[in-house]
């Protein structure tokens, strides 16, 4: 195969994950819990996957020609996707900040880390937990602190009723609960 079917262009290299974006001016909040799994992955990036495929592209080197050797070509293509990912997850946790929802255990405002019911107007209801960009999980129902559904709910109380802003519209919701985890 030659080579020019295989070569990455250098933007490639300079796309440092597919994460949201922190807003600018904001801080990377995020969840204890969050910032464990992060680590775990940085760790586990750094001390086993990466040894694996620098293993695999140095045995593939040591056998020749290296301009059709595809574990030598994917080996090299997955180490730079690995190290992509080290230098993404690196800068997340330089700069993020860790905040504890348990100190609000008990609160019934609704602050980053809060678990919400809430409910729209056509009797659906829905449960959500706000929790940093880099946690997300919106089939679960954890959502960005900088979404529109969060910065509705945010500093609101239980009982209340808030105005989403949505493309087709206004929406009210009502504040059902409000849940924090215990400290």
């Amino acid at each position: 195969m030659n080579k020019a079917f295989v070569k990455e262009t250098d933007a490639d290299e300079d796309d440092d994950g597919v994460m949201p974006e922190i807003p600018a001016g904001t801080k990377n909040y995020m969840t204890p819990e969050g910032h464990r799994c992060m680590k775990e992955a940085l760790l586990r990036l750094i001390d086993v996957d990466r040894p694996e495929v620098v293993k695999i592209v140095s045995w593939a080197a040591s056998n020749g020609d290296r301009s059709e050797n595809g574990d030598y070509i994917y080996g090299k293509r997955r180490l730079r996707e690995i190290d992509r990912r080290i230098r993404f997850l690196t800068k997340r946790l330089d700069v993020a900040e860790v905040v504890d929802p348990a100190l609000h255990h008990g609160s019934d405002q609704i602050f980053f880390g809060a678990t919400v019911d809430y409910e729209n107007r056509e009797g659906e209801k829905h449960t959500v937990t706000i929790v940093g960009v880099d946690e997300i999980d919106p089939l679960n129902g954890r959502i960005s602190w900088v979404s529109p559904v969060a910065r509705a709910l945010i500093k609101a109380h239980a009982g209340d009723s808030v105005t989403l802003h949505t493309p087709g519209g206004l929406e009210e919701l009502d504040i059902l609960d409000v849940r924090y985890p215990a400290p």
